[in-house]
């Protein structure tokens, strides 16, 4: 179950989700879109500044139990993307929040679980997509 819900966080299923919102509610669809992107960039951009290695055993040997995109743990970009989301979601259209908010936990969650990230990488990709949310919401709305 959370290796099919950390990919909620994904790029198919964001990228996707803002792409359907297009068809509903263009000015929402851009504004997820435009979330995902500021957060995308922030996230690649520490990423190769904090070079932090994903959590290994004392060996130096990966414990993640699904394949790690990158060899990068900080911060998580699925759980940047799925707040972006859900943020994004929550703020413009708030009964939106109700389905986006736990989805979002649950994606931060699962790449913990998966021993992809740390609790701290999660946390602080979490709040780049809340960051990248207010923004995005703020420039469109």
């Amino acid at each position: 179950m959370m290796r099919w819900l950390t990919h909620c966080g994904g790029a198919r299923a964001t990228i996707g989700c803002g792409l359907a919102l297009l068809v509903v509610d263009a000015r929402l669809g851009i504004a997820v879109l435009l979330a995902l992107s500021v957060s995308h960039v922030a996230v690649q951009i520490l990423k190769r500044l904090v070079v932090r290695t994903r959590p290994c055993d004392t060996d130096g040997r990966l414990l993640a139990v699904i394949d790690a995109p990158d060899p990068f743990s900080f911060p998580s970009g699925h759980a940047a993307a799925a707040m972006s989301v859900a943020a994004t979601l929550a703020l413009a259209a708030p009964t939106l929040g109700i389905i986006g908010f736990p989805l979002a936990i649950t994606v931060a969650a699962s790449r913990v679980v998966l021993r992809v990230h740390y609790v701290s990488d999660v946390l602080a990709g979490a709040a780049l997509g809340l960051a990248a949310a207010i923004g995005a919401v703020h420039v469109l709305f």
